[in-house]
């Protein structure tokens, strides 16, 4: 397993909240990783310390390290814009951009000036096909993004944050609005993503757990009970709270 993102004695405080005390963590690279845990446990937090999104809470305390590629990105001098564009949030809802189909899309790349060799339309159809919307939309390109359906903004979000090229794609329950049909068509496409991305997906469904993961972190009251492998995690958890996780007794 090579390791892509490396977190060590991260603590994040709300005010006077701990709700992440001191956890180390590793994440594999092009690999679906699940966070899972009970309700308030700190996942959600977990992950928006990768890209840094925390910071844009007031009140917030972050301490320890998180490194990305070797690279700590909480360390001095770090282009924090550059961490997030690398590490795109998938949210809960989709939040397309008030603009048509095509410029949400584009609007990244021309913010960070990215050219890649391709031109801006053939930039758009790539990453419309790489989300699985681009037959569904290829036809009106230029109506508003508002006027798609919830699983298609989804996947409309997607494609965005895939055309700003990053190298991690995070998922905060990124199916938990969606229709069974609709959240479907998302879990293929992180699916397929992994082939070239490294995955981070924040779910509190254990089934969608258990369909996804190649790797799995277990968080409990704010701390990392156990790590590894999905198949060890599920079949042969090491931590007893796991087991009593997976068996649905809390």
């Amino acid at each position: 397993m090579e390791t892509h993102v490396s977190i060590r004695g991260l603590s994040v405080h709300y005010g006077g909240h701990h709700v992440i005390k001191g956890l180390d963590a590793e994440i594999p690279r092009k690999q679906i990783t699940v966070i899972m845990g009970p309700s308030g446990c700190g996942k959600t937090t977990l992950l928006k310390s990768i890209n840094r999104l925390l910071e844009l809470t007031e009140g917030v305390r972050v301490s320890g390290q998180v490194f990305v590629d070797g690279a700590d990105v909480y360390g001095p001098g770090v282009d924090v814009e550059e961490v997030r564009r690398h590490a795109g949030l998938l949210s809960q809802r989709p939040f397309p951009l008030p603009m048509s189909i095509y410029d949400n899309v584009a609007y990244g790349r021309r913010i960070h000036r990215i050219r890649g060799g391709r031109t801006m339309d053939e930039a758009v159809q790539h990453y419309l096909e790489m989300a699985g919307l681009w037959l569904e939309v290829k036809d009106r390109l230029r109506s508003p993004a508002s006027r798609l359906s919830v699983g298609q903004q989804q996947r409309l979000c997607l494609a965005r944050g895939l055309a700003v090229e990053p190298m991690l794609i995070l998922g905060d329950e990124p199916t938990s609005a969606l229709d069974p049909i609709s959240a479907q068509g998302i879990e293929r496409r992180l699916v397929e993503l992994k082939r070239d991305y490294t995955v981070v997906l924040v779910t509190h469904i254990l089934r969608q757990a258990r369909r996804l993961a190649d790797h799995v972190i277990f968080m409990y009251m704010g701390e990392l009970v156990e790590a590894g492998p999905a198949a060890e995690v599920f079949w042969n958890p090491r931590e007893e709270r796991t087991r009593a996780y997976i068996s649905g007794a809390f």
